[in-house]
């Protein structure tokens, strides 16, 4: 059986949440429906009229894509330009586009901690260069019967709630009774009807962040015996993960810039690349960002990196870094094409542990507008 659209973009969006994203950024369904089974996903950097044959042969009638095809409000849809031909191709053959952009590039294992692989950044302790997104938190507190107590609570902690800091599987647990007397029409897992009960039971309280509170509840009343759960959620004033966009960290090997330029020319396979600064200059931490670097130079010295690695830098913006001592490693806007294998393979992976028959496939199509003789 194939996935519905919007189940699919439900499993999408738990790789890459819509609130991730940057404000006013284009994301999410752009053209068609989400209404529809989907038979096969065409996961693309760029959706260009190439792209979309590439589609239709593979018999796909969903894109993900990392770039938006829609910018700004249409007036008209005119048929007759490229944009408005592009538009009509994928409408007549029933192709949805959605997009996943900064949030893709902010999650937690998206786009920004694939080039922070690919540059060879150590995983422990990576940053980000600017903080988008901090995850609220939450207090869970539910009342277990002592003989669910664990159950419950390795069930709470499976999702990823218990977590402070440096520190997993936090709770406090307190043993007390809880009273409760089962109706005419309830079905009590302990007592008996119109009969007041009194048992031992534990109270036990944790953390969990907003982004998988939904996850957390769901898990604990599917562990949890009894008919009517007795829990809590509430807000409390304390600041919980960051997300942000780049990510910055110690090199697993430390280079060069000129080793690290030549390096990274077989990592993001690309021809060449444009370098600022000295090649002999010692690199040991690094900073890398998907897209356009430009306004990051500064974030990527505050923190510390001995380069930054990103794309469309310009010239003034050259020349400044080079008078304040820091290196760039511009490889193109285009390195973000990691994203193609990646996100396919994570769907991939979903969609087989449920058992759906839809899958994803990467295009294999260079979109790299530049080409350099």
């Amino acid at each position: 059986m194939h996935i519905n659209g919007a189940a699919l973009i439900q499993l999408m969006e738990q790789l890459a949440p819509k609130h991730y994203a940057v404000e006013n950024d284009k994301i999410g369904l752009q053209l068609g429906t989400l209404h529809k089974t989907i038979t096969k996903v065409l996961v693309a950097l760029d959706v260009t009229d190439e792209v979309v044959d590439e589609a239709i042969e593979a018999g796909a009638n969903l894109i993900i894509a990392h770039h938006a095809i829609i910018f700004r409000p249409i007036a008209k849809l005119d048929t007759s330009t490229p944009a408005g031909k592009l538009y009509e191709k994928l409408i007549k053959h029933d192709i949805a586009v959605y997009i996943s952009h900064t949030n893709l590039d902010v999650a937690d294992g998206g786009i920004n901690d694939w080039l922070a692989d690919q540059v060879g950044i150590e995983e422990n302790n990576r940053q980000c260069l600017e903080e988008v997104h901090t995850d609220k938190l939450y207090k869970l507190v539910v009342f277990v019967p002592e003989s669910h107590h664990k159950a419950v609570l390795e069930a709470i902690w499976r999702t990823g709630a218990g977590d402070i800091g440096q520190y997993s599987s936090c709770s406090f647990n307190i043993r007390g009774q809880g009273t409760f007397m089962p109706g005419e029409g309830a079905e009590p897992f302990i007592g008996e009807k119109n009969k007041l009960e009194t048992v031992d039971e534990v109270r036990i309280e944790t953390i969990v962040p907003h982004s998988i509170y939904r996850k957390t509840v769901s898990a604990m009343l599917k562990a949890h015996p009894y008919e009517e759960v007795a829990y809590d959620l509430y807000p409390v004033d304390l600041k919980g993960r960051s997300f942000g966009l780049g990510r910055a960290g110690k090199l697993k090997q430390p280079a060069t810039l000129g080793e690290l330029a030549e390096s990274l020319k077989a990592a993001f396979s690309v021809p060449m690349l444009r370098v600022v600064g000295p090649l002999d200059k010692p690199i040991r931490k690094a900073a890398v960002l998907g897209g356009s670097g430009a306004r990051y130079v500064r974030h990527a010295m505050f923190v510390g990196a001995d380069v930054l690695v990103t794309g469309d830098i310009d010239y003034h913006t050259a020349h400044d870094a080079l008078a304040a001592g820091m290196t760039i490693i511009d490889a193109g806007h285009n390195i973000e094409k990691v994203m193609k294998e990646k996100v396919a393979a994570w769907l991939n992976d979903r969609l087989q542990e449920s058992k759906w028959d839809t899958t994803a496939v990467a295009s294999g199509l260079d979109t790299e507008p530049f080409r350099f003789i």
